[in-house]
């Protein structure tokens, strides 16, 4: 009897847990069955048999705009040379700098001429330490789960940034030629040297609130704050050297002649050899997600405590793309950051939205427009470059655009080639003087930002 009852509540069971196993929502056999019938009949043994065995990158390369782009640009800004970020984040340093460089260059006739990186590498590391031990200090009352304490954890330091990180650094702290503080090996291969100091910085966070959490005071708080940052510039010193306070230095322009020696601050050298107000570029970002013709303010984005949150007018692009026209006109280059690696043809220096057609190959369609792809995680600004030239046709449209970029001699001669249609569709960020800008937009300058969180996904750091 005891086993008739058993069978019969195992039979009671039986629909119960087939009906748990097709609940709404999950794959069913017969999904399964219509999925496998749907490929059959697709027809693709061929392009299984291509993908499973190849790159899907290079099956999916378009053979129409291979080498087909021309390489010439009805007007140029006046620049020499490459530059090298190397293994390093450091596209905005390199990109800001590339921006002065021209400057230096027409205005004392050099055959080249480059910054050193290094030189503001150091106190960008030194400020960002600061940044976020200020940070945990200001959080300090907080709990750890709190959403701007889990920020600055995750977050405590990097060598990525953006244009107003460079505008905070050069005001506080100069601007020296390459030779002056060169590159070095940690300069250039900056993985480990972030590891550690990200590594010291997390446990030196916590040690900070360990302190408050028995009553020390905001003095001896802020005392320890300091050792912190000693053992910081103890290893950036010996990555990168030390910064230098002063040095001599003189040029020879393209002409032979070589100017007198002098001595200079960094500083200094900025104010002879650059001279410009860096207070006169605006950021502009192009972001259909959100609404233009307004100002916006990131929280917490900057290089240095005392220094500048990062503002930016969100802009129509094709007014962007006036301004920018109008500076190349004028001989300057600009500050330009964007997706760079969608549909990059890294050979042979093409960003063109017709390099990889991907929906034919996969017989599957990728529709998003950029609105979409900003607002599901699918695009965002991932690296910075100098936007030095643009071709127009004989109305006056660009028709694509030339980005010198600072990964050597790759790509066109060390540049990147982009069709007028991926600017519009992959572009983030430009920064563009006053003078070029119109005064209706200028005008929005005036406007109380509207202020975003730092974990915004749009607003990550250029590497």
């Amino acid at each position: 009897m005891k086993n008739l009852r058993l069978l019969f509540s195992i039979a009671l069971l039986i629909p119960l847990l087939i009906q748990a196993q097709n609940k709404s929502g999950s794959i069913s056999t017969e999904m399964l069955s219509d999925m496998h019938n749907n490929f059959a009949k697709s027809n693709s043994r061929a392009a299984q048999n291509a993908i499973m065995h190849n790159s899907i990158k290079n099956l999916a390369k378009s053979r129409y705009t291979n080498g087909s782009e021309d390489t010439y640009f009805s007007n140029e800004v006046k620049t020499k040379g490459i530059t090298n970020q190397q293994k390093s984040g450091r596209c905005w340093l390199f990109t800001g700098l590339n921006v002065l460089r021209p400057i230096v260059i027409n205005k004392y006739n050099l055959s080249d001429f480059e910054f050193s990186q290094s030189y503001l590498f150091f106190y960008d590391q030194l400020e960002k330490a600061n940044l976020f031990l200020e940070g945990i200090i200001e959080t300090i009352d907080k709990p750890m789960d709190d959403k701007k304490v889990d920020w600055l954890f995750s977050n405590p330091i990097g060598d990525g940034g953006q244009w107003t990180g460079l505008v905070d650094l050069v005001e506080k702290y100069g601007i020296v030629p390459s030779d002056v503080m060169s590159e070095s090996y940690q300069a250039e291969n900056t993985a480990m040297m972030s590891k550690l100091l990200r590594m010291k910085l997390r446990e030196d966070g916590l040690f900070l609130r360990e302190m408050a959490k028995n009553k020390e005071s905001g003095k001896s708080i802020e005392r320890k704050k300091v050792e912190m940052l000693s053992d910081v510039y103890h290893i950036l010193a010996l990555s990168l050297g030390e910064p230098v306070k002063k040095f001599n230095w003189r040029y020879k322009d393209s002409d032979g002649k070589v100017s007198d020696i002098k001595e200079y601050t960094p500083k200094s050298f900025y104010e002879e050899f650059v001279g410009i107000n860096l207070d006169d570029y605006v950021m502009f970002m192009n972001d259909p997600s959100r609404e233009f013709n307004k100002l916006y303010e990131i929280e917490y984005d900057r290089h240095r405590f005392d220094g500048r949150n990062w503002k930016y007018i969100n802009l129509d692009i094709e007014k962007v793309k006036q301004f920018a026209k109008a500076s190349i006109l004028d001989n300057q280059a600009m500050y330009f950051s964007c997706d760079v690696g969608k549909q990059l043809d890294s050979k042979n220096g093409y960003l063109n939205l017709t390099n990889f057609d991907y929906s034919t190959l996969m017989g599957v369609k990728f529709n998003m427009d950029k609105k979409q792809r900003i607002l599901t995680h699918a695009s965002g600004s991932t690296h910075g470059m100098t936007l030095v030239a643009v071709d127009l046709n004989k109305d006056g449209k660009p028709q694509k655009w030339l980005l010198e970029n600072s990964w050597g001699m790759v790509g066109f001669n060390g540049h990147l080639i982009m069709s007028d249609s991926w600017y519009d569709e992959y572009m983030f960020r430009i920064v563009i003087q006053k003078k070029y800008i119109s005064e209706d937009i200028l005008k929005i300058l005036d406007q109380k930002p509207i202020m975003l969180p730092p974990w915004d996904p749009m607003f990550s750091e250029e590497l």
